[in-house]
């Protein structure tokens, strides 16, 4: 761990080497800098920088986690310059690199005339796993409005190659540029899509480990598949990041005025943009002019996904789709980091309480990271603590799941 002593030591020399001593007269100047500097690495090594709260009750699980997935107990150094959840969340998208991926597209049919598509990345050159049959495989699930091209999924697809896995991207239905076949979209509380994609890819592989791993309404998809699912599922275990646990919390957060102005008008005209290609399909069942004049996620909801799927009304739907309620009947292990700064998923609204009652489900909990932020190191372009927890969590449930699968 980091030694703060030392941390404002070389603070201290690089601001000497920087500021010119006659900076406001005889070192005045130079002082005041560096008594800022000094008080902002105390500040921050004291206040912000911080080990994550793991929550999960069963000890096996924690063993297995403190030994295979270290990084779920060390101190999190979120980025010096830009730690506070807002922040973070904002900035992730436009600074982080995006590696290259070539991917394999197949669009599968679905049961009522729809169609899905899959971007497959194969790791055909894979020297750990060269027998295709048997080579791991991950599904990855991106948020509300997202897809195979977002960052955070290009970054967990060159996490998942070094160790030899192949990667599959669920996108959802009609963002991903292909045509909507039926005037039917997606939603975080419907897992028939889902469940025919966890089939489908289970069926061409059934000898191959299959994980998934779910980013913030993907992770909401997949936990709320779980909790319907139980044992009963393909999958060995999950990975859920930034998910919104509470829907009607969330949108609650996002409705105040500077998340509104931050966040929540802009992920409405995402949503309205998403649909608009299809709009010709859409207005069979819906008055497109309404969903289009929508100003909040909760109004384009109310307009557009609650009728789509049937609910009497928006709250039904709100019910329906907030995970905390179907954590209690997962039944593989999974692990959900969140932080307790994130506008989209408040922490009052993290189900605590219903995890610690579930021997399957960890909880992983920072204290600053946001929404699919969580940005480390001074210039934080390649790897996140998000990343990290991927790579060390999908690694141990491949190479040492029995040491939990036996709880």
């Amino acid at each position: 761990a980091m030694d703060w002593q030392v941390l404002t030591r070389e603070l201290s020399l690089y601001l000497e080497s920087q500021v010119r001593v006659g900076f406001f007269g005889s070192g005045v100047g130079l002082s005041l800098v560096l008594g800022f500097g000094v008080a902002y690495a105390c500040y921050y090594l004291n206040s912000i920088a911080k080990k994550p709260q793991l929550v999960a009750s069963n000890d096996r699980f924690c063993r297995f986690l403190e030994e295979y997935c270290p990084v779920v107990t060390e101190t999190y150094y979120p980025t010096i310059w830009c730690w506070e959840g807002r922040v973070q969340t904002l900035l992730r998208p436009f600074i982080t690199s995006r590696p290259q991926v070539q991917y394999r597209n197949e669009l599968i049919k679905t049961a009522d005339g729809g169609q899905i598509s899959l971007d497959w990345f194969d790791n055909n050159d894979s020297s750990y796993y060269p027998d295709a049959s048997t080579r791991p495989t991950v599904l990855l699930l991106p948020g509300l409005t997202g897809t195979s091209k977002e960052s955070y999924i290009l970054h967990m697809i060159h996490q998942s190659e070094t160790l030899g896995y192949r990667c599959v991207v669920f996108n959802n239905r009609g963002i991903a540029g292909e045509e909507l076949l039926t005037p039917r979209t997606y939603c975080a509380a419907n897992t028939e899509d889902l469940e025919a994609v966890i089939h489908h890819v289970h069926s061409l592989h059934p000898s191959a480990p299959f994980m998934a791993a779910g980013v913030s309404m993907g992770g909401m998809l997949l936990l709320n598949y779980l909790g319907k699912a139980g044992r009963d599922t393909p999958l060995m275990a999950a990975a859920i990041f930034s998910a919104g646990w509470n829907v009607f919390e969330s949108v609650e957060s996002l409705e105040k005025p500077l998340n509104w102005l931050l966040f929540n008008y802009y992920l409405t005209t995402c949503l309205q943009s998403s649909i608009s290609r299809h709009r010709q399909m859409l207005e069979k069942l819906f008055d497109m002019d309404l969903v289009m004049k929508a100003r909040t996620v909760r109004e384009f909801d109310k307009q557009f996904t609650s009728v789509m799927f049937g609910y009497r009304s928006i709250d039904d739907y709100y019910e329906d789709a907030s995970p905390c309620r179907k954590l209690k009947s997962v039944g593989i292990p999974v692990l959900c980091l969140n932080s307790v700064d994130d506008v989209f998923s408040p922490a009052h609204a993290i189900p605590v309480e219903t995890a610690k009652q579930n021997a399957n489900v960890a909880l992983v909990l920072t204290s600053c990271g946001g929404h699919i932020g969580f940005l480390e190191g001074i210039w934080p372009r390649k790897c996140t603590y998000m990343d990290r927890v991927f790579k060390q969590f999908v690694q141990a449930v491949f190479e040492h799941g029995n040491k939990i699968f036996s709880m």
